[in-house]
């Protein structure tokens, strides 16, 4: 799957849950900024796992800016776990409509690579499950 597969699937989902070391395409990377500009607007739900590190901290406030969402919506839509040795090995994976669809990708974390894998479907539910546990588990609300 290519870069630009990617975002037409994003641009189609209703709600996309991602797993991210550094909020680099949701930041950095002009064509995701887009997308999820609109999407916002259209009101598709996103939620979003991250580690507690300061480029963390960092983009959540670009985030803020960029997309015009409040603490609120950072707190409610951000599940913020602690920093692990592990985040620099971390790919970028979002799971895309993972109670219809059920379709997960990954990309490096902090290129914009045109290569992006898309997992099987059971990989996908699996890695579904997975994030709704951590979400439950973490935030104590269901998604």
């Amino acid at each position: 799957m290519t870069l630009k597969q990617l975002i037409k699937l994003e641009d189609k989902a209703k709600e996309v849950w991602v797993i991210s070391p550094g909020l680099h395409y949701d930041t950095e990377n002009k064509n995701f900024s887009e997308i999820v500009s609109v999407n916002l607007g259209q009101k598709t739900k996103y939620k979003y796992i991250v580690p507690a590190t300061a480029t963390i901290r960092k983009n959540i406030e670009v985030y803020k800016k960029l997309y015009k969402v409040t603490e609120v919506d950072i707190n409610n839509n951000f599940l913020i776990l602690p920093e692990s040795e592990f985040n620099p090995f971390i790919t970028e994976s979002a799971i895309y409509n993972a109670s219809t669809d059920c379709i997960a990708c990954a990309a490096p974390a902090l290129e914009d690579s045109n290569d992006v894998i898309k997992f099987n479907n059971t990989t996908a539910k699996s890695m579904a499950k997975a994030f709704k546990a951590l979400w439950k588990k973490y935030k104590r609300t269901n998604l």
